[in-house]
């Protein structure tokens, strides 16, 4: 299925009628789904390369890469990630086809849709391995060179992945811890905002590794952000030791800001990730720093990995993970950060 903004989703195949579809009418449905983002998915990689002025920058062969991301409807962050990869696609002559669900199983099923095209290179992330493992494999199998990029850094190579490029979420979060040490905090409520994302978990276990003070999880349903302001206001207001929330994703940070007013206190808000809306509170001071992972790099150079592999035999990092993160931000670098976010790169 394709959305209003040229993005394919999960097929749900019978979830209305209750039917259960045979496997091999699902995987041509499947297929056609990922038929249909190639000619409305990949319009915002033809737009780009008219900019450029309908140039690529080189003469191979018009290799086809899909990226399959776990991204819910309306995730700035993706959408940072998805620039820089059509980026890349229109300098490198690739046809580039993005897909996202947040679903472990419908994102699974839209790799094999990939798989089933026969595309020449294949991005995905691996917010929940377990889900994606058979799938993953059997692209590597098939002979389709995969990338991961964001999560699943410890799983990426176990699953015959070329590379992967991303932050080391442990790393990060440490990173956090160690700030918020500097700035004198005591304790910490680190937000997650979806249960079961391994990455998201790295970060408060680092956070929590490096930090001096003592630190909380709270979950909330980080597809309904009035639920998450009113989570994080119950939290701030029967325990009044906090004096720090950490967000682990840009859209969220502002929520939690109005969650720190809402409950009287002077809660520090910090965040994991950038957006406008990021840039602009650490400018005005209701964000003390955020910690960027340059989705942007992870789109580009997983697009431009791909092609230097299949044109040159090139691999980046000796196999090693290729981190694009953390970089600490505060109000310093906001004018830039407002520029950059405003052009949608950071």
């Amino acid at each position: 299925m394709t959305t209003a903004g040229g993005v394919c989703r999960g097929v749900r195949t019978g979830a209305r009628t209750g039917i259960r579809t045979r496997a091999t009418a699902l995987a041509a449905v499947l297929a056609l789904a990922l038929a249909g983002c190639s000619s409305t998915g990949g319009k915002r990689a033809e737009e780009e390369r008219e900019r450029a002025g309908g140039r690529a920058a080189v003469d191979t062969p018009r290799w086809t890469f899909a990226m399959v991301t776990h991204s819910g409807d309306g995730d700035t962050y993706w959408d940072i990630v998805r620039s820089g990869a059509e980026q890349a696609a229109v300098k490198d002559n690739v046809e580039f086809v993005y897909s996202h669900d947040k679903e472990a199983g419908r994102q699974a099923q839209l790799v094999q849709a990939a798989i089933d095209r026969k595309v020449d290179g294949l991005i995905v992330t691996l917010a929940k391995p377990e889900a994606m493992e058979a799938v993953v494999r059997e692209a590597v199998k098939a002979g389709i060179p995969v990338v991961t990029i964001n999560s699943g850094q410890d799983e990426s190579a176990d699953l015959g992945a070329l590379a992967h490029i991303g932050q080391d979420e442990s790393v990060a979060g440490e990173a956090v811890g160690q700030e918020l040490n500097e700035r004198g905090h005591d304790k910490a409520l680190c937000v997650v905002h979806e249960q079961g994302n391994v990455g998201h978990e790295e970060r408060c276990d680092g956070v929590r590794e490096a930090f001096d003070g003592e630190v909380e999880n709270l979950y909330v349903d980080g597809t309904n952000m009035p639920s998450v302001e009113s989570s994080v206001e119950a939290e701030l207001q029967s325990d009044r030791d906090v004096d720090t929330v950490v967000t682990l994703g840009a859209p969220f940070a502002a929520t939690a800001a109005k969650a720190v007013k809402r409950a009287g206190g002077g809660a520090e808000v910090n965040t994991f990730d950038l957006n406008a809306q990021v840039a602009a509170g650490l400018r005005d001071g209701t964000i003390g720093f955020a910690v960027d992972q340059q989705p942007y790099l992870q789109g580009y150079e997983a697009v431009d990995l791909l092609w230097l592999h299949r044109y040159n035999g090139n691999m980046l990092g000796g196999g090693r993970p290729v981190l694009t993160g953390p970089q600490l931000v505060t109000g310093d670098d906001a004018a830039d950060l407002e520029k950059y976010t405003e052009r949608g790169t950071r």
